[in-house]
């Protein structure tokens, strides 16, 4: 039996993104961060959340405004912050550790399109799974490129824009991010 487009899109083949499936689930999506976004009440939003994400572990907080394609897609650790104005885009599985802390304006790009125009034209486009491990402080406005894995402990400076994997307790900054010193935890 053929997979459906949503089927091909979490298993990171080529999809298209004008099914009427993933319309349909992007646009619930929509209305849920709306309310979230919205919300002044932490106990309504801490709900919504629950029904937003993958799963959303105990004790973590996201601020509004807070912007996803999917939702179902991202899975957070205990005691995850998502600081203002993050947006992860989330066609392919976004895994974040325990304990981890997102400045504001984060990025995290799952979604990828074909090179060629012409195969961009027909609404295809694929996905790359983005993992954060425990401990990480990710700096404000950094961006996370697809298919990326960042270790354990790891701090990504402002600013950075992240295209290969960061290994464990490492400081990495730039635009490419590059590792520049080794953190030794105490």
């Amino acid at each position: 039996m053929a997979l459906t487009e949503k089927q091909k899109m979490i298993a990171g083949e080529i999809y298209n993104a004008r099914d009427e499936e993933l319309v349909q689930d992007r646009r619930k999506n929509t209305l849920q961060l709306a309310q979230f976004n919205s919300s002044t009440d932490d106990n309504e939003r801490l709900e919504l959340a629950h029904k937003i994400f993958g799963s959303f572990g105990e004790g973590s907080f996201v601020n509004p405004t807070f912007r996803c394609d999917y939702g179902y897609q991202i899975f957070l650790g205990d005691h995850v912050e998502i600081n203002y104005g993050c947006c992860f885009l989330d066609i392919a599985r976004i895994t974040i550790g325990n304990n981890t802390f997102f400045g504001p304006n984060v990025h995290l790009y799952t979604v990828n399109h074909p090179l060629d125009p012409t195969e961009r034209r027909k609404g295809v486009e694929f996905g790359k799974e983005i993992k954060i491990g425990d401990d990480c402080w990710i700096g404000g406005c950094v961006v996370i490129c697809p298919g990326v894995t960042i270790g354990n402990g790891v701090t990504i400076g402002a600013g950075s824009v992240v295209t290969k994997d960061i290994p464990d307790y490492s400081l990495a900054i730039g635009s490419p991010a590059k590792v520049v010193k080794t953190i030794v935890p105490t």
